[in-house]
């Protein structure tokens, strides 16, 4: 009874298993701290059911260790042996008999020390891993900047097609409006000139029939004195026009639509040099550092000392961040204008105007 009650006792007061603490394989319900384990037995012992271990003279003779989890994957299948060293020729964990035997010749540590060295290696795989998460990172955020700013240079190219576009349909609803009042006025002032005319011819007309009246009651009189007294206001006709000469000319609208459209085509240059220079301004702001080609460079170009110029005489050209741009949007020989190099033409220099520096 007094041995019973010990074992009571002593089992109250043993410490219950905390997470990463290896458990006792024997006890039922709530498991115990294992204290140790037999390599033997392949089992986890709490300090009562390992104390027959101290006590059975045939278990005195077993093998322990301090607690192991997963032991049976911690013993070599062919030696039946704890797997305490290990070859580095195979990269594998081993037991003592497999370096008598398939391992004889290769060298082994134990694995306290290949544990140093693998971790020492984990460090580094952990920084390179870290480093790659790192610049992925980067590369997100890069392409995360890439379409911001993508979105904002979409944004104000769209505001700025708006502008544009909308000055130019109100130019041309303009222009239309003008060239619609222009016709109308046209048309209006020879329909005037027409009714003027037709208003005239009908009075000429109305003098003309009652002359024909005139002529027609006098034909029918029978008094002699009084047909020559009144053939004498007849005789000459009433004052009226020479149509052979009045005709009403129609309108000419040749040109009209022609000059319209180059007004339009005019303002259309002009904001296309407008944005053009805007776009080269944008160009010019950014500075790189750049090297000189020898072989494609004009021979009077130089380079600053700081990489961050272009010296062309007395004339200092600043470079676009992309330096591929320099031969479309920034003039590489003297005095020429952006975009001149990218066609190929039979041309004159004019010496009066011409660049000295220019050849043909």
């Amino acid at each position: 009874m007094v041995d019973r009650f010990g074992t009571s006792v002593r089992v109250k007061e043993q410490p219950y298993v905390e997470p990463g603490e290896v458990p006792c394989d024997v006890c039922p319900g709530t498991q115990l701290k294992a204290v140790k384990s037999c390599l033997m037995c392949f089992i986890s012992y709490c300090q009562t059911h390992f104390e027959p271990h101290q006590r059975v003279t045939v278990l005195k003779k077993h093998r322990l260790v301090e607690p192991m989890d997963r032991l049976e994957d911690r013993m070599c299948k062919k030696h039946d042996r704890l797997m305490e060293l290990f070859c580095q020729n195979e990269q594998v964990c081993v037991c003592q008999y497999c370096t008598e035997t398939d391992h004889k010749s290769h060298p082994v540590v134990p694995l306290k020390e290949e544990y140093g060295v693998k971790m020492a290696q984990l460090g580094k795989i952990e920084a390179e891993v870290q480093q790659m998460i790192q610049e992925r990172q980067n590369n997100i955020q890069e392409i995360k900047d890439t379409i911001k700013c993508s979105k904002a240079d979409a944004d104000r190219e769209i505001a700025d097609g708006v502008q544009v576009l909308s000055a130019l349909m109100r130019c041309i609803e303009k222009w239309q409006d003008d060239l619609n009042q222009m016709v109308k006025e046209r048309l209006k002032s020879t329909e005037k000139q027409a009714e003027d005319l037709i208003k005239e011819l009908e009075q000429e007309i109305e003098v003309l029939t009652n002359r024909s009246s005139e002529v027609k009651q006098l034909s029918h009189t029978k008094d002699h004195l009084h047909f020559l007294q009144a053939f004498r206001s007849l005789k000459n006709p009433p004052p009226t026009r020479d149509w052979t000469t009045v005709e009403v000319r129609p309108p000419s609208y040749v040109g009209t639509l022609r000059r319209s459209l180059d007004q339009l085509e005019e303002t259309l240059n002009m904001e296309i040099k407008t944005l053009r220079d805007a776009e080269l301004k944008r160009v010019q702001q950014y500075e790189v550092d750049v090297t000189l080609d020898p072989d494609t460079a004009h021979p009077k170009l130089i380079r600053s000392e700081d990489g961050k110029q272009v010296n062309d005489g007395d004339v200092v050209k600043k470079l676009p961040e992309d330096p591929k741009r320099l031969t479309h949007d920034m003039p590489v020989q003297p005095d020429l204008k952006p975009g001149v190099k990218k066609y190929a033409c039979e041309l004159t220099l004019d010496p009066n105007t011409a660049h000295r520096n220019l050849s043909v």
